[in-house]
Protein backbone atom coordinates (compact mmCIF):
# COMPACT_ATOMS: atom_id res chain seq x y z
CA UNK A 1 0.00 0.00 0.00
CA UNK A 2 1.08 3.61 -0.92
CA UNK A 3 -0.38 6.60 0.57
CA UNK A 4 0.13 9.91 -1.00
CA UNK A 5 -0.55 13.16 0.87
CA UNK A 6 -2.24 16.50 -0.49
CA UNK A 7 -2.40 19.85 0.63
CA UNK A 8 -5.90 21.55 1.21
CA UNK A 9 -6.57 25.36 1.87
CA UNK A 10 -9.10 26.30 3.51
CA UNK A 11 -10.03 30.50 3.86
CA UNK A 12 -12.81 32.00 4.90
CA UNK A 13 -13.66 35.79 4.78
CA UNK A 14 -16.31 37.69 6.48
CA UNK A 15 -18.43 40.17 4.98
CA UNK A 16 -18.52 44.07 5.86
CA UNK A 17 -21.09 47.06 5.95
CA UNK A 18 -20.54 50.70 5.86
CA UNK A 19 -21.53 52.17 9.25
CA UNK A 20 -20.33 55.57 7.99
CA UNK A 21 -17.67 57.45 5.41
CA UNK A 22 -19.21 56.33 2.23
CA UNK A 23 -18.28 58.58 -0.54
CA UNK A 24 -16.29 60.73 1.37
CA UNK A 25 -13.65 57.80 1.47
CA UNK A 26 -13.16 57.99 -1.70
CA UNK A 27 -11.53 61.57 -1.33
CA UNK A 28 -9.34 60.96 1.44
CA UNK A 29 -11.66 60.53 4.61
CA UNK A 30 -11.90 58.08 7.57
CA UNK A 31 -14.18 55.37 6.86
CA UNK A 32 -16.45 53.20 9.63
CA UNK A 33 -16.25 49.65 8.83
CA UNK A 34 -17.78 46.26 10.93
CA UNK A 35 -16.92 43.00 9.58
CA UNK A 36 -20.50 41.21 9.82
CA UNK A 37 -20.85 37.10 10.26
CA UNK A 38 -22.08 35.84 6.46
CA UNK A 39 -18.37 34.65 5.19
CA UNK A 40 -17.13 33.63 1.82
CA UNK A 41 -15.16 30.17 1.87
CA UNK A 42 -12.28 29.14 -0.15
CA UNK A 43 -11.16 25.64 -0.81
CA UNK A 44 -8.25 24.92 -2.78
CA UNK A 45 -6.83 22.04 -3.67
CA UNK A 46 -3.98 20.35 -6.41
CA UNK A 47 -5.77 19.41 -9.62
CA UNK A 48 -6.32 16.08 -10.57
CA UNK A 49 -4.95 16.55 -14.46
CA UNK A 50 -3.64 19.38 -16.01
CA UNK A 51 -6.39 21.76 -15.64
CA UNK A 52 -7.66 24.05 -13.09
CA UNK A 53 -11.24 23.13 -12.25
CA UNK A 54 -13.42 25.92 -10.58
CA UNK A 55 -17.07 25.34 -8.42
CA UNK A 56 -18.95 28.35 -7.36
CA UNK A 57 -22.01 27.72 -5.62
CA UNK A 58 -22.96 30.99 -4.84
CA UNK A 59 -23.08 32.00 -8.83
CA UNK A 60 -24.43 28.83 -10.06
CA UNK A 61 -21.40 27.78 -11.81
CA UNK A 62 -20.14 23.91 -11.33
CA UNK A 63 -17.15 22.52 -12.64
CA UNK A 64 -15.60 24.49 -15.00
CA UNK A 65 -12.78 23.48 -16.64
CA UNK A 66 -10.30 26.88 -17.17
CA UNK A 67 -6.82 26.58 -18.63
CA UNK A 68 -3.70 25.43 -17.80
CA UNK A 69 -2.64 28.38 -15.87
CA UNK A 70 -6.22 28.92 -14.44
CA UNK A 71 -8.06 31.91 -17.15
CA UNK A 72 -11.58 31.66 -18.36
CA UNK A 73 -11.43 29.79 -21.60
CA UNK A 74 -12.14 32.14 -24.78
CA UNK A 75 -15.52 30.25 -25.56
CA UNK A 76 -16.77 31.17 -22.28
CA UNK A 77 -20.08 33.27 -22.53
CA UNK A 78 -19.64 37.12 -21.80
CA UNK A 79 -22.25 36.50 -18.34
CA UNK A 80 -19.68 33.96 -17.21
CA UNK A 81 -16.89 35.90 -18.04
CA UNK A 82 -18.41 38.84 -15.80
CA UNK A 83 -19.40 36.39 -12.86
CA UNK A 84 -15.61 35.42 -12.45
CA UNK A 85 -14.19 38.95 -13.15
CA UNK A 86 -13.27 38.95 -9.34
CA UNK A 87 -11.72 35.36 -9.51
CA UNK A 88 -9.61 36.04 -12.54
CA UNK A 89 -8.07 39.55 -11.02
CA UNK A 90 -7.56 37.66 -8.21
CA UNK A 91 -5.53 34.84 -10.03
CA UNK A 92 -3.42 36.85 -12.17
CA UNK A 93 -2.06 39.19 -9.43
CA UNK A 94 -1.14 36.21 -7.17
CA UNK A 95 0.27 34.07 -9.96
CA UNK A 96 -0.21 30.82 -9.10
CA UNK A 97 2.19 27.78 -10.64
CA UNK A 98 0.43 24.32 -10.89
CA UNK A 99 -2.72 23.69 -11.30
CA UNK A 100 -5.80 23.74 -8.84
CA UNK A 101 -9.12 22.75 -8.01
CA UNK A 102 -11.14 25.46 -6.47
CA UNK A 103 -14.74 26.23 -4.95
CA UNK A 104 -15.37 29.44 -3.95
CA UNK A 105 -19.14 29.38 -1.50
CA UNK A 106 -20.74 32.80 -1.22
CA UNK A 107 -24.27 31.43 -1.33
CA UNK A 108 -24.37 33.27 2.68
CA UNK A 109 -24.74 36.39 0.85
CA UNK A 110 -27.80 36.29 -0.66
CA UNK A 111 -31.44 35.95 0.36
CA UNK A 112 -34.43 35.36 -1.71
CA UNK A 113 -32.36 35.30 -5.05
CA UNK A 114 -30.78 38.18 -4.74
CA UNK A 115 -27.45 40.04 -3.20
CA UNK A 116 -27.45 41.56 0.47
CA UNK A 117 -25.04 44.34 -0.07
CA UNK A 118 -22.71 42.74 2.77
CA UNK A 119 -19.23 43.09 0.03
CA UNK A 120 -19.71 39.27 -1.22
CA UNK A 121 -16.76 40.44 -4.14
CA UNK A 122 -14.73 41.65 -1.58
CA UNK A 123 -14.84 39.07 1.14
CA UNK A 124 -14.18 36.50 -2.42
CA UNK A 125 -11.07 38.58 -3.06
CA UNK A 126 -9.79 38.37 0.11
CA UNK A 127 -10.52 34.92 0.63
CA UNK A 128 -9.59 33.85 -2.74
CA UNK A 129 -6.08 35.98 -2.18
CA UNK A 130 -4.99 34.48 1.19
CA UNK A 131 -6.08 30.31 -0.36
CA UNK A 132 -4.10 30.69 -3.37
CA UNK A 133 -1.08 32.83 -1.28
CA UNK A 134 -1.25 29.87 0.68
CA UNK A 135 -1.12 27.15 -1.51
CA UNK A 136 1.98 28.63 -3.40
CA UNK A 137 3.90 28.31 -0.22
CA UNK A 138 3.56 31.62 1.67
CA UNK A 139 2.64 32.62 4.62
CA UNK A 140 0.83 35.82 4.24
CA UNK A 141 -0.04 38.25 6.97
CA UNK A 142 -3.23 40.26 6.86
CA UNK A 143 -1.76 43.42 5.61
CA UNK A 144 -0.07 41.48 2.74
CA UNK A 145 -3.56 40.02 1.99
CA UNK A 146 -5.85 43.40 2.21
CA UNK A 147 -3.23 44.62 -0.48
CA UNK A 148 -2.79 42.24 -3.19
CA UNK A 149 -6.76 41.56 -3.09
CA UNK A 150 -7.29 45.15 -2.79
CA UNK A 151 -5.49 45.59 -5.59
CA UNK A 152 -7.22 42.48 -7.69
CA UNK A 153 -10.55 43.85 -6.32
CA UNK A 154 -10.24 47.71 -7.90
CA UNK A 155 -8.86 46.00 -11.28
CA UNK A 156 -11.96 43.87 -11.30
CA UNK A 157 -14.43 46.99 -10.46
CA UNK A 158 -12.74 48.49 -13.22
CA UNK A 159 -10.62 50.79 -10.83
CA UNK A 160 -13.71 52.16 -8.58
CA UNK A 161 -14.12 51.65 -5.02
CA UNK A 162 -11.90 52.43 -1.72
CA UNK A 163 -10.94 49.72 -0.92
CA UNK A 164 -12.24 49.23 2.80
CA UNK A 165 -14.57 46.48 1.99
CA UNK A 166 -11.58 44.25 1.68
CA UNK A 167 -9.87 45.79 4.42
CA UNK A 168 -12.98 45.02 7.15
CA UNK A 169 -12.79 41.29 5.36
CA UNK A 170 -8.98 41.40 6.07
CA UNK A 171 -8.95 42.80 9.59
CA UNK A 172 -12.45 41.81 10.56
CA UNK A 173 -13.73 43.58 13.63
CA UNK A 174 -14.93 47.60 13.56
CA UNK A 175 -12.42 49.62 11.54
CA UNK A 176 -11.46 53.12 11.00
CA UNK A 177 -10.19 52.96 7.31
CA UNK A 178 -8.46 56.00 5.16
CA UNK A 179 -7.74 54.39 1.29
CA UNK A 180 -4.59 52.61 0.88
CA UNK A 181 -3.57 52.47 4.78
CA UNK A 182 -4.04 49.90 7.59
CA UNK A 183 -7.11 50.11 9.44
CA UNK A 184 -7.20 50.94 13.01
CA UNK A 185 -9.33 48.60 15.12
CA UNK A 186 -11.87 50.39 17.17
CA UNK A 187 -14.40 48.82 19.74
CA UNK A 188 -18.06 49.48 19.73
CA UNK A 189 -20.31 50.90 22.33
CA UNK A 190 -22.17 48.31 24.45
CA UNK A 191 -24.87 50.32 24.78
CA UNK A 192 -25.71 51.32 20.64
CA UNK A 193 -26.75 48.04 19.07
CA UNK A 194 -27.29 47.65 15.16
CA UNK A 195 -29.69 46.63 12.99
CA UNK A 196 -29.77 45.38 8.94
CA UNK A 197 -32.72 45.83 6.71
CA UNK A 198 -33.27 45.34 3.24
CA UNK A 199 -34.23 48.28 1.55
CA UNK A 200 -34.75 46.78 -1.66
CA UNK A 201 -33.40 44.43 -4.20
CA UNK A 202 -29.96 45.04 -4.76
CA UNK A 203 -27.88 47.69 -6.35
CA UNK A 204 -24.69 48.13 -7.99
CA UNK A 205 -21.87 49.58 -6.57
CA UNK A 206 -19.97 50.83 -9.57
CA UNK A 207 -23.13 52.32 -10.98
CA UNK A 208 -23.74 54.41 -8.01
CA UNK A 209 -19.97 55.53 -7.55
CA UNK A 210 -19.96 55.95 -11.40
CA UNK A 211 -23.11 58.66 -10.89
CA UNK A 212 -21.31 60.70 -8.51
CA UNK A 213 -18.06 60.52 -10.75
CA UNK A 214 -19.77 62.08 -13.34
CA UNK A 215 -21.60 64.86 -11.07
CA UNK A 216 -17.81 65.32 -9.87
CA UNK A 217 -16.84 66.26 -13.57
CA UNK A 218 -19.78 68.75 -14.31
CA UNK A 219 -20.64 70.46 -11.21
CA UNK A 220 -16.91 70.38 -9.30
CA UNK A 221 -17.31 73.43 -7.30
CA UNK A 222 -21.06 72.41 -5.58
CA UNK A 223 -19.41 68.56 -6.00
CA UNK A 224 -16.58 69.79 -3.35
CA UNK A 225 -19.06 72.07 -1.02
CA UNK A 226 -20.95 68.34 -0.85
CA UNK A 227 -17.68 65.78 -0.13
CA UNK A 228 -16.58 68.32 2.28
CA UNK A 229 -19.39 68.26 4.25
CA UNK A 230 -19.43 64.57 4.44
CA UNK A 231 -15.71 64.19 4.83
CA UNK A 232 -15.94 66.66 7.88
CA UNK A 233 -18.63 64.15 9.62
CA UNK A 234 -16.10 61.42 8.52
CA UNK A 235 -13.71 62.48 10.15
CA UNK A 236 -15.09 63.68 13.92
CA UNK A 237 -16.35 59.22 13.81
CA UNK A 238 -13.72 58.11 15.53
CA UNK A 239 -14.30 59.92 18.57
CA UNK A 240 -18.21 59.72 18.61
CA UNK A 241 -18.00 56.00 18.49
CA UNK A 242 -17.15 56.01 22.05
CA UNK A 243 -20.48 57.55 22.84
CA UNK A 244 -23.94 56.30 21.59
CA UNK A 245 -25.81 60.36 21.92
CA UNK A 246 -22.73 61.66 19.82
CA UNK A 247 -22.64 58.54 17.09
CA UNK A 248 -26.61 58.39 16.72
CA UNK A 249 -26.37 62.50 16.17
CA UNK A 250 -23.68 61.62 13.47
CA UNK A 251 -25.27 58.97 11.74
CA UNK A 252 -28.36 61.45 11.15
CA UNK A 253 -26.17 63.80 10.04
CA UNK A 254 -24.56 62.43 8.06
CA UNK A 255 -27.52 60.81 6.59
CA UNK A 256 -28.74 64.27 5.43
CA UNK A 257 -25.58 65.19 3.78
CA UNK A 258 -25.61 62.05 1.97
CA UNK A 259 -29.32 63.06 0.54
CA UNK A 260 -27.96 66.03 -0.20
CA UNK A 261 -24.79 64.57 -2.79
CA UNK A 262 -27.80 62.72 -3.89
CA UNK A 263 -29.96 65.51 -4.43
CA UNK A 264 -27.10 67.19 -6.87
CA UNK A 265 -26.07 63.89 -8.16
CA UNK A 266 -29.18 62.29 -9.06
CA UNK A 267 -27.78 59.00 -8.48
CA UNK A 268 -29.73 57.01 -6.22
CA UNK A 269 -27.98 56.31 -3.31
CA UNK A 270 -30.95 57.67 -1.38
CA UNK A 271 -34.85 56.77 -2.18
CA UNK A 272 -37.96 57.82 -0.99
CA UNK A 273 -38.40 54.18 0.77
CA UNK A 274 -35.39 55.28 2.70
CA UNK A 275 -36.47 58.97 3.32
CA UNK A 276 -39.84 56.90 5.16
CA UNK A 277 -37.10 54.98 7.50
CA UNK A 278 -35.11 57.60 8.50
CA UNK A 279 -38.25 59.63 9.58
CA UNK A 280 -39.24 56.00 11.08
CA UNK A 281 -36.71 55.38 13.36
CA UNK A 282 -36.44 58.80 14.02
CA UNK A 283 -39.57 59.02 15.58
CA UNK A 284 -38.97 56.01 17.86
CA UNK A 285 -35.36 57.11 19.44
CA UNK A 286 -33.24 55.68 16.49
CA UNK A 287 -31.27 56.65 13.39
CA UNK A 288 -32.11 54.96 9.70
CA UNK A 289 -29.24 55.75 7.43
CA UNK A 290 -28.07 53.44 3.94
CA UNK A 291 -25.06 51.68 3.65
CA UNK A 292 -22.16 51.48 1.54
CA UNK A 293 -22.89 53.01 -1.82
CA UNK A 294 -26.64 53.00 -1.34
CA UNK A 295 -29.41 52.01 -3.74
CA UNK A 296 -31.36 49.04 -3.13
CA UNK A 297 -29.11 47.08 -0.66
CA UNK A 298 -29.05 47.03 3.30
CA UNK A 299 -29.75 49.72 5.34
CA UNK A 300 -28.44 50.24 8.75
CA UNK A 301 -30.86 51.19 12.21
CA UNK A 302 -29.21 52.43 14.69
CA UNK A 303 -30.75 52.56 18.32
CA UNK A 304 -29.54 52.62 22.07
CA UNK A 305 -29.60 48.65 23.26
CA UNK A 306 -32.72 47.13 25.09
CA UNK A 307 -36.24 49.12 24.58
CA UNK A 308 -35.69 51.29 21.61
CA UNK A 309 -34.20 48.51 19.76
CA UNK A 310 -37.35 45.87 20.14
CA UNK A 311 -39.41 48.77 18.86
CA UNK A 312 -37.50 50.01 15.90
CA UNK A 313 -37.16 45.96 14.94
CA UNK A 314 -40.96 45.48 15.21
CA UNK A 315 -41.74 49.08 13.29
CA UNK A 316 -39.84 48.33 10.55
CA UNK A 317 -40.74 44.79 9.97
CA UNK A 318 -44.31 46.40 9.59
CA UNK A 319 -43.23 48.68 7.66
CA UNK A 320 -41.41 46.23 5.04
CA UNK A 321 -37.60 46.40 5.84
CA UNK A 322 -37.32 43.27 6.94
CA UNK A 323 -34.45 42.48 9.13
CA UNK A 324 -31.46 40.75 8.73
CA UNK A 325 -30.25 38.53 10.82
CA UNK A 326 -26.90 39.23 11.03
CA UNK A 327 -23.76 39.74 14.30
CA UNK A 328 -21.25 42.58 14.06
CA UNK A 329 -17.65 42.30 14.50
CA UNK A 330 -17.00 39.42 12.91
CA UNK A 331 -13.30 37.92 12.77
CA UNK A 332 -11.05 38.35 9.76
CA UNK A 333 -9.61 36.85 7.31
CA UNK A 334 -8.93 33.05 8.70
CA UNK A 335 -6.60 30.17 6.73
CA UNK A 336 -7.03 26.65 7.14
CA UNK A 337 -4.17 24.22 5.70
CA UNK A 338 -4.97 20.59 6.05
CA UNK A 339 -3.30 17.40 4.93
CA UNK A 340 -6.01 15.02 3.19
CA UNK A 341 -4.22 11.51 2.56
CA UNK A 342 -5.28 9.04 -0.81
CA UNK A 343 -4.07 5.42 -0.55
CA UNK A 344 -3.26 3.42 -3.60
CA UNK A 345 -2.62 -0.53 -3.61
CA UNK A 346 0.72 -1.52 -4.80
CA UNK A 347 2.70 -4.81 -4.72
CA UNK A 348 6.00 -4.89 -2.88
CA UNK A 349 8.02 -8.23 -3.19
CA UNK A 350 9.85 -8.73 -0.03
CA UNK A 351 13.32 -10.08 0.80
CA UNK A 352 11.99 -13.46 1.45
CA UNK A 353 10.76 -13.57 -2.06
CA UNK A 354 6.78 -13.24 -0.96
CA UNK A 355 4.05 -10.54 -2.20
CA UNK A 356 2.93 -7.65 0.47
Amino acid sequence: MTTAAATIIEASAPGKLFLLGEYAVLDGAPALLAAVDRRVTVTVAPSDDDRWHLSTPGLDLDSLTLEADGSIPADCDGRTHTRLRVFDAVRTVVRCTGTLSITIDSTAFFASGHKLGLGSSAAVATALTSALLTAAGRSPSREQIRILATEAHRSAQRGTGSGGDVASSSYGGLISYVRDTAPTSLVWPQELEIMAVVTGTGSSTTELVGKVTDYAAQDTARYRTDIERLSALAHTAQDAVHSAEDFLRLASDYFDALVELDTHAGAGIVSEHHLQLHSLAADLGGVFKTSGAGGGDVGLVFARRGESAARLAEAFTEAGAEAVPLSFGASGVTITPSVATTTATATHRMRDGSIS
